[in-house]
């Protein structure tokens, strides 16, 4: 059995399974062998570079990844983008689905990620083109990178046909997840009460877009919190977005947070395509369009960080290197300490996955790794310092 090792390596306090000593060390002597991790042991010196476990990318879309030379971008208006991604669905092929899911996740495996939950369009009483194409990606990719997925369908749609309970047995059959776009609707919470409703009638996972924009009464969230605890949800909703608490009152902005908090809410930030979306296009904007990410997590949210949209319509640049989209978080939303929060990578979105590892270096842990030079928080933020090395169960991903 060969050992491998890394020495200096810096482990960020929430990305630690084990008790590194009072003071705490700075540096680490990691190990592994056959897979798992064998030792961890403080060396001295300052550390050479910042071990963190395989990424988690709780929010992304990749049935609709680069499509954006077919489609084009909507210059930041959401509900063209929207427009877009609808008239061009019709025409796609699984062929098609299926390459450009592929690429997706060959972006991301290079990049360091073990996990993805995707959103898939569902706008009609069929199944989606891309479901069928999923369910084959995903055994494909199992081993890699454990994929989920939800059903992606607008509130005001959600039950119009009355398809809605064989949505629901299709995603049971097929270990999916019930999710809806919410936004500014008319008697939101009355129409929200129906998901929760076939939700916790159907055993489902829920994952909500919520609140993606930025008017002070777009108040999804706090009816989710609420229906959340009524049901008895608590740990089972996730919702991405909220960009609307950035711009309410404070105040109220925290009370909805501390709701979140006691209700078990996981709240995804996503900075790319809310920076894009969100805030005026006729000048420079001022408003940033990401959530409070810092208040959620000092009213004890379990706040994370994902992707999105990759090159389409919603947003026409990006990649799946979730390391760059963390990095644009920091900066966006202020983040201090850097490193410190690279748990919204990796332990926070696997524990609203419910992935089997929580994503914490300890002895007997998988040696999934992706090492970066960086020898700070600092240069984590930088190119040089986000060049990698990927190891998944131990052996070096080229």
């Amino acid at each position: 059995m060969t050992q491998q090792q890394i020495d200096a390596v810096a482990i960020p306090p929430p990305l630690r399974g084990f008790a590194s000593g009072a003071p705490p060390a700075r540096a680490f002597r990691l190990a592994w062998a056959a897979g798992r991790i064998t030792q961890i042991e403080p060396v001295a010196g300052p550390p050479r570079g910042i071990a963190a476990s395989a990424f988690v990318d709780l929010h992304v879309h990749i049935d609709k990844t680069y499509t954006v030379d077919e489609v084009g971008e909507a210059q930041g208006d959401l509900q063209t983008a929207i427009g877009k991604m609808q008239a061009a669905r019709g025409r796609w092929t699984e062929a098609q689905v299926r390459a450009r899911m592929t690429r997706a996740l060959q972006d991301a495996w290079a990049s360091g990620t073990r996990a993805m939950r995707t959103h898939l369009d569902w706008t009609g009483v069929e199944v989606p083109v891309a479901l069928p194409v999923l369910r084959e990606v995903r055994e494909e990719w199992r081993g890699r990178i454990e994929l989920q997925f939800v059903s992606l369908t607008a509130l005001d749609l959600f039950d119009v046909d009355g398809a809605a309970q064989r949505r629901a047995g299709t995603l049971r059959q097929h270990g999916g997840i019930l999710g809806a776009f919410v936004y500014r609707n008319e008697a939101a919470a009355d129409k929200l009460r129906r998901v929760f409703e076939l939700a916790a009638r159907n055993d489902l996972l829920l994952d909500l877009h919520v609140d993606e924009g930025l008017h002070p009464d777009a108040q999804a969230l706090s009816a989710v919190a609420h229906l959340t605890v009524e049901f008895g949800l608590q740990g089972r909703v996730t919702c991405g977005h909220a960009c609307s608490l950035a711009i309410q009152p404070r105040a109220q902005a925290e009370e909805t947070l501390a709701r979140c908090a006691a209700a078990g809410i996981h709240l995804v930030a996503l900075p790319t395509s809310n920076l894009y979306l969100q805030g005026d296009w006729s000048g420079t904007p001022v408003q940033r369009g990401i959530t409070r990410v810092r208040e959620a997590r000092a009213a004890g949210v379990n706040v994370c960080v994902a992707t999105d949209n990759v090159a389409d319509a919603f947003y026409p640049y990006g990649s799946y290197d979730l390391l760059e989209t963390w990095g644009l978080a920091v900066q966006m939303a202020h983040l201090p300490d850097a490193a410190a929060w690279l748990d919204a990578i990796t332990t926070n979105p696997a524990s609203a996955m419910g992935l089997a590892w929580d994503g914490r270096l300890r002895v007997g842990a998988p040696a999934d790794l992706v090492v970066m030079p960086a020898a700070s928080g600092y240069e984590l933020v930088t190119p040089s310092g986000r060049q990698r090395q990927v190891y998944r169960d131990g052996a070096a991903v080229s």
